[in-house]
């Protein structure tokens, strides 16, 4: 910083200097404070690296805040060192004033004590006043005494190479020092906040029923037009609530005194209970489904507020309740909307895809077909393989199949011989004389006859399978967990209900069905297995005479 303009440098500074001071001293925690003081001395004082050594009550010093290294921030934060190591630091090297500077012919010394560290790494320096990597930094932080004396000692501010380059001249030592000053009394300020906050909560807890006598709290509570409630945070009584007001009553159809009974993770439903638990632990917001007393759920969104503090933790979780009933339903039929064919019902195209492809996954590109069909070999079919356990080393081909971990791999039944193998089927079906319908007797019956088919094809399979349109007069049906032969007599039973004659526009006609049948594996896109029941389809269609393939 002493350089030609450092007049310049040091108002600049001291205009930095004076924003971090005013960011530390309105942080809103204590932990808020002291990451503050790390980031003001790496973005104010412009130091690369930033630790704040913070005392605990047994007077070892933890890393409280670490500010210029993410990957240093995430290995030393939380790490403590002892107070006899720290006063062995304090203790040695060249006093600049208040603060303490070790230089690397000195800090050798303490490279194998307890006191977490990180430096840069770079080269040693090449003039006098250059900092070395080794050099070592720190300002203590005391509490302030009467008189303006210096108190107990509340921890220690660690830097680590100037951005310049340079041991800081007497402008930078000083800027330190008195930034070191102004943190002592923000962390001293932040930890009466704290214990303020924490003899407020036990009080909150000690006198409850008194306070809730309050008209102020009261009114604010309990005629808020959204349901609010206060639950227990800790102890044997976790998650239990304690107050709910009348719009929450009535939302859940429940009245107060049996809402004591109860904890939110009773009334939430089974699906929801992960979202609520990460909720109240972090506070925040969640929509999620609460049970009402008729059995049937509600659609609510939460917005908690946790009173918690340093010391003890969470103690008080405050719910603002809101019924989002309607809005839910209306995006559960924009949802359906999206990926349901408008006219019959059915899961449309994208839908259909989406489903398939589900259910598949790609074989790796890495992965030689030469290598994969030995390793299918040696296990007997293209699952999951997992090389180590079974004490061979197949290299990048086994690193490849550890992909398909956790994943129950989709085969096809063989091609040329019924086996017993079980597969999913895809039955692709073209309605036959359909466009004559539309051409004689109009739109209106076209759309008629579809409906009808598409209800006769989800009659006439099972629950769980898909029944699809994949659009026009093309139908898909997915069916898991069929043989050649159940599939065989699946289209056969299909195509039986869809030559029943249909009602349509007050005429009964009649529209044949042509089914293909492919097989979904495991290596297969989605389109390829839509494509190869397709070809099948029209192979059949073709093999049938014509007379067989009309309707009217």
């Amino acid at each position: 910083m002493e350089t030609e303009s450092e007049p310049y440098v040091r108002l600049a500074s001291l205009r930095q200097l004076h924003q971090a001071m005013a960011e530390m001293n309105t942080a809103r925690s204590l932990a808020d404070t002291l990451q503050t003081v790390a980031d003001g001395a790496v973005g104010a004082l412009g130091y690369e690296l930033a630790c704040v050594n913070l005392v605990l009550p047994d007077g070892d010093l933890v890393v409280a805040a670490f500010a210029g290294n993410p990957a240093a921030e995430a290995l030393i934060t939380g790490r403590v060192g002892s107070r006899e190591s720290w006063d062995r630091r304090l203790a040695m090297g060249e006093q600049w004033g208040d603060l303490v500077f070790i230089p690397h012919t000195e800090g050798w010394v303490l490279d194998d004590d307890d006191v977490p560290q990180w430096y840069t790494d770079g080269p040693a320096p090449r003039f006098e006043d250059e900092w070395h990597p080794a050099d070592r930094l720190f300002a203590p932080m005391y509490a302030p005494g009467p008189g303006g004396s210096s108190g107990e000692l509340l921890g220690v501010l660690s830097v680590d190479r100037p951005r310049n380059g340079r041991r800081p001249g007497a402008w930078g030592r000083e800027a330190l020092q008195m930034y070191a000053f102004q943190a002592a009394i923000a962390i001293s300020n932040a930890r009466l906040r704290s214990n303020m906050q924490r003899a407020l909560v036990r009080l909150e807890r000690e006198q409850q029923a008194l306070r809730a006598s309050e008209e102020s709290f009261r009114q604010a509570f309990e005629y808020a037009p959204s349901g609010m409630a206060i639950a227990e945070m800790g102890g044997e009584q976790h998650g239990r609530i304690l107050r709910t007001n009348d719009a929450l009553c009535r939302l859940l159809g429940r009245p107060a005194s049996a809402m004591r009974r109860y904890a939110f993770s009773d009334l939430v439903h089974p699906e929801d209970i992960g979202t609520l638990l990460r909720t109240s632990a972090e506070g925040g917001r969640a929509e999620l489904r609460l049970g009402r007393r008729d059995g049937s759920y509600v659609w609510v969104s939460l917005r908690n507020s946790v009173v918690a503090d340093a010391a003890d933790g969470p103690r008080f979780l405050l719910t603002h309740v809101e019924d989002i009933e309607e809005r839910k339903r209306r995006e559960l039929q924009l949802a359906h909307r999206a990926s349901h064919d408008s006219l019959t019902g059915l899961p449309n195209s994208a839908e259909l895809r989406a489903r398939l492809a589900a259910r598949l996954c790609q074989r790796p590109q890495s992965l030689h077909a030469a290598t994969a069909d030995s390793l299918d070999a040696a296990y007997g079919h293209p699952a999951v393989y997992d090389t180590p356990s079974h004490g061979f080393d197949y290299g990048p081909a086994a690193e490849a199949y550890d992909a398909f971990d956790h994943h129950v791999h989709t085969v096809a039944p063989h091609s040329d011989r019924d086996d017993g193998t079980k597969g999913l089927a895809v039955l692709f079906c073209d309605l036959d004389g359909f466009k004559s319908i539309n051409d004689r007797f109009g739109h209106n019956a076209g759309d008629a006859v579809l409906i009808e088919v598409a209800r006769r094809l989800s009659r006439g399979v099972r629950d769980g399978d898909t029944v699809a349109r994949l659009g026009g007069d093309e139908f898909v049906i997915l069916a898991n967990g069929l043989g050649r032969a159940d599939a065989q007599d699946l289209a056969v039973r299909l195509r039986n209900e869809i030559i029943q004659p249909i009602r349509a526009e007050g005429r009964a006609v009649r529209v044949g069905a042509s089914f293909g049948i492919g097989w979904a594996h495991c290596g297969m896109t989605a389109d390829e297995v839509l494509k190869s029941a397709d070809e099948r389809m029209y192979i059949e269609k073709r093999s049938r005479p014509k007379q067989h393939r009309r309707a009217g």
